[in-house]
């Protein structure tokens, strides 16, 4: 870590990302400053502002990340995840911080035929990724010296996420059926605190995006944990358009992750090892 590093602050770090950054931070040598809810809320001004005091450096992982639930509390979402972006970025500016921002693939429509790089034009398709854009914009707008690192499709031991989600609905017995033409990167937190920790070092400014190599599609992710766990399911394809939800989701969210690859010490590992690793430590 770098020597002139002396405080980190990670916001939202008890949640599935902040809570394998903070370990990963510790094997750094550091004593993360962990802020999360109930204890530390992100829209509370005067919060905010002692948090950014007291440390060197701040990521934030602090977000409202229910899809659907963000149709109906749209002014919650924004609240978390622009609003408090835009605060923390001016913040930042006046004390002279640096900030590392999570974003997401809910920026993009979808729509592409490609893998996405940070300068394709943004085209939120629900709440969610319309607030946490917003928040990106902001941050931006204040003029302090950022890094905003996209992910998508993460999963971790922290948090509830499509893996947990996937193997409670097969210990209830009922028929799994799961999206085929939704298409990304499964990405575990690990992996991207492993990364968090090496711009940390560095400092970069500007947009990036993260996710484990390869792609692969909901439905045969789903395969790959069933045959992986020696549960016998046969889970049935289907269509998005197939499920009514309150939010749409995007169909393509491959990242083109060279940009940040450059500045990473090795290379990005592709979904399948650290998804396998994952699903050793829940089933031993």
């Amino acid at each position: 870590m770098a020597k002139d590093l002396q405080s980190l602050a990670i916001l939202g770090g008890k949640g599935m990302l902040g809570s394998d950054l903070s370990l990963a931070a510790r094997r750094q040598g550091l004593e993360p400053v962990v802020l999360d809810l109930p204890e530390f809320d992100i829209t509370d001004a005067e919060q905010l502002e002692r948090a950014v005091a007291c440390s060197d450096v701040i990521v934030n992982c602090a977000a409202y990340t229910n899809v659907d639930g963000a149709e109906s509390e749209a002014e919650l979402a924004r609240q978390v995840n622009a609003e408090a972006a835009g605060r923390l970025g001016a913040l930042a500016r006046k004390t002279g911080k640096w900030i590392l921002h999570i974003s997401t693939d809910f920026v993009f429509d979808g729509c592409g035929d490609r893998p996405y790089v940070e300068t394709d034009l943004t085209n939120p398709i629900n709440t969610y990724g319309r607030t946490k854009l917003e928040g990106e914009q902001l941050l931006a707008q204040s003029g302090c010296r950022c890094c905003i690192m996209r992910l998508e499709w993460t999963y971790g031991s922290a948090g509830d996420n499509f893996v947990t989600k996937l193997l409670r609905r097969a210990k209830s017995g009922q028929q799994i059926r799961v999206v085929d033409d939704q298409i990304g990167s499964p990405t575990a937190t690990k992996e991207a605190a492993k990364a968090i920790c090496e711009l940390l070092r560095k400092r970069p400014v500007g947009t990036f995006h993260f996710a484990s190599s390869g792609y692969v599609s909901r439905y045969e992710m789903a395969k790959f944990v069933f045959d992986k766990l020696s549960v016998d399911i046969d889970p049935l394809a289907c269509k998005s358009s197939d499920f009514s939800s309150p939010a749409r989701r995007p169909l393509n969210s491959r990242f083109d992750c060279s940009k940040i690859a450059a500045l990473l010490g090795a290379p990005i590992e592709p979904w399948q090892m650290p998804l396998e690793h994952f699903l050793k430590q829940l089933y031993p």
